[in-house]
């Protein structure tokens, strides 16, 4: 193992360490007859440097809780921001997709799930029904999310990044925004709420 990846899993260790006191917040979804399922997706483009692969990550809840999170380098490199960003958000479709499968089986009334991206170019290409030879290159992924979007399985809706709660999946971020992150996908110290 190179002395970077030896500094790279000692930050690792070192962040495990720090928050061994820390865990998720679930709440009961009292309030309402339907779950809503939502997720949010992001790309840090390119951000490799060893492979010029993007990084995708997605973070899914479940009415306010957090069910289901992952951020991955993917398979191949993506030509532009917006293909890498497509590409999360193909893979974020996948999960809620999952999600609504089970929640159906166990016959738990929900809404059809919302997915919210922060690539403007990105949402656009959901909602264009052109198919641009551009784009041919992952067209596969678009006639995924597509097909949901227009059975009215899925909404594709565009968030400001500053609301981007996948953000601290993706990419570096300030301490500040961490924590803000951080409080969003309800990560809490556990002598301050009920936790799982």
């Amino acid at each position: 193992m190179s002395e970077q990846h030896w500094v790279a899993v000692k930050r690792i260790l070192r962040h495990l360490n720090g928050t061994l006191h820390f865990g998720l917040k679930l709440e009961p979804n009292f309030s309402t007859k339907h779950y809503s399922v939502h997720a949010f997706c992001d790309a840090d483009w390119a951000s490799d440097p060893d492979d010029r692969r993007s990084t995708s990550g997605a973070a899914a809840f479940l009415g306010p809780n957090l069910v289901s999170w992952w951020s991955k380098n993917q398979s191949i490199v993506a030509r532009s921001s917006t293909e890498a960003e497509y590409r999360s958000l193909a893979l974020a479709t996948a999960e809620v997709t999952w999600i609504q499968s089970l929640l159906t089986e166990l016959k738990v009334p929900h809404a059809p799930p919302v997915i919210f991206c922060d690539n403007m170019s990105t949402v656009s290409l959901v909602h264009n029904p052109v198919l641009h030879s551009c784009t041919k290159h992952i067209e596969l992924d678009l006639f995924f999310v597509r097909e949901k979007v227009l059975g009215k399985q899925l909404q594709v809706v565009h968030v400001p990044a500053a609301d981007q709660r996948a953000d601290i999946l993706t990419r570096a971020v300030s301490p500040s925004n961490f924590l803000i992150n951080r409080s969003k996908l309800r990560v809490v110290e556990k002598h301050s709420a009920n936790h799982c």
